[in-house]
C-alpha cells in the first residue's frame, strides 16, 4: 500500500503542476456570472436553473479531467521511456497501475470538493439576495442538501470514467483511448435504448445483441439524477446505495482487467 500511495501522490503533484486545478477558477466564475445573467427570470426559476447549470458544470469539468488526464497516465510513462526506470525500482506493475488510478482519483476528489463548496456558496448568495416572495415560491431551499446525492453519484460516475480511461490507456494510444472512453460515456447515457431495441427492430439476433450490450456496457444513465434533485423529486437512499455498489463492482472489474493487460505487456 505504501508504494501505491507514493505513486498516487506523485500523480496528484503532476496534475497540480499541469495546472489541472485551474479549471476550478473557471467553474466558480461561470457560476457567479450566471447568477447575474439569470437574475431577471421568474421568481424561483433563477435558483432552479443555477442548480441545474451547476450540477451539469460539475459533471462536465470532472469528465474532462477524468478523460484527458486518465488516457495519458500510462501512455506518458511509456512514451517517455520513464516506465523502465519506474519498474526497475521495487514497484510492481500492479502497484504502478493502481497508484496511477488512485492519484487521478485524488485529483478528481479535490476538484469535486472545491466545486461543490463553490456551488453551494453561490446558491447561498442567491438565496441571501432573493426577495421573500422568491424564497416562498421555491419548492426546496436554495442550498438543498439533497443535491449531495446527485454530486455523490457524479463522483462515482467520474471514478468509473477514470477506470475506463486507464483501462484503455494500458494498451492503446491516447487518441484512441479518448475516443473509446467518450464513446462509452455517450452510449452509456442511452443504455435504456439498447434494452428496448427489440421494440423497433424485427431481427432477433440484433435484438439479442442490443440486450447483451445493455448488460455489458456501463449504464451511465443510472448515475444521472440531476433532474430529480433540482425539481425536488424523491430519490430513495436505497437507489443511491445500489447504484454506488454497481459503480464499484464495474470499477473493480476494469482495474482488474487493466492490471492483467499491463502485467502482460512487453515494453521491449
Amino acid at each position: 500500500m505504501r508504494v501505491i500511495r507514493l505513486v498516487a501522490v506523485n500523480v496528484f503533484k503532476e496534475s497540480v503542476r499541469d495546472k489541472v486545478l485551474y479549471n476550478l477558477v473557471a467553474f466558480a466564475v461561470l457560476l457567479i456570472v450566471s447568477t447575474f445573467l439569470l437574475g431577471q427570470l421568474t421568481a424561483g426559476q433563477d435558483i432552479k436553473i443555477i442548480k441545474d447549470l451547476g450540477l451539469a458544470a460539475i459533471s462536465l469539468f470532472g469528465l474532462m479531467i477524468a478523460v484527458f488526464i486518465g488516457i495519458g497516465l500510462v501512455w506518458k510513462e511509456v512514451d517517455k521511456r520513464s516506465i523502465y526506470g519506474v519498474l526497475s525500482k521495487p514497484v510492481s506493475r500492479q502497484q504502478f497501475v493502481l497508484g496511477k488510478f488512485f492519484g487521478l482519483l485524488l485529483t478528481l476528489a479535490v476538484n469535486l470538493l472545491v466545486m461543490t463548496v463553490a456551488f453551494y456558496a453561490v446558491l447561498a448568495l442567491n438565496a441571501w439576495m432573493a426577495s421573500p416572495a422568491t424564497l416562498a415560491a421555491m419548492q426546496t431551499p436554495a442550498a438543498d442538501p439533497a443535491m449531495l446525492k446527485a454530486i455523490l453519484l457524479i463522483g462515482i460516475e467520474l471514478t468509473l470514467v477514470t477506470a475506463i480511461a486507464l483501462f484503455f490507456s494500458t494498451f492503446s494510444s491516447p487518441f484512441l483511448s479518448a475516443g473509446l472512453t467518450v464513446g462509452l460515456w455517450v452510449i452509456g447515457h442511452f443504455n435504456t435504448d439498447l434494452r428496448n431495441f427489440e421494440a423497433v427492430v424485427e431481427s432477433r439476433p440484433a435484438a439479442y445483441l442490443a440486450r447483451g450490450l445493455y448488460y455489458l456496457l456501463p449504464n451511465f444513465a443510472a448515475f444521472d439524477i440531476k433532474t430529480q434533485v433540482v425539481h425536488a423529486l424523491p430519490v430513495p437512499d436505497s437507489y443511491v446505495a445500489t447504484t454506488t455498489l454497481y459503480g464499484f463492482v464495474y470499477i473493480a472489474l476494469l482495474l482488474t482487467g487493466a492490471v492483467v493487460i499491463f502485467s502482460r505487456r512487453d515494453f521491449k
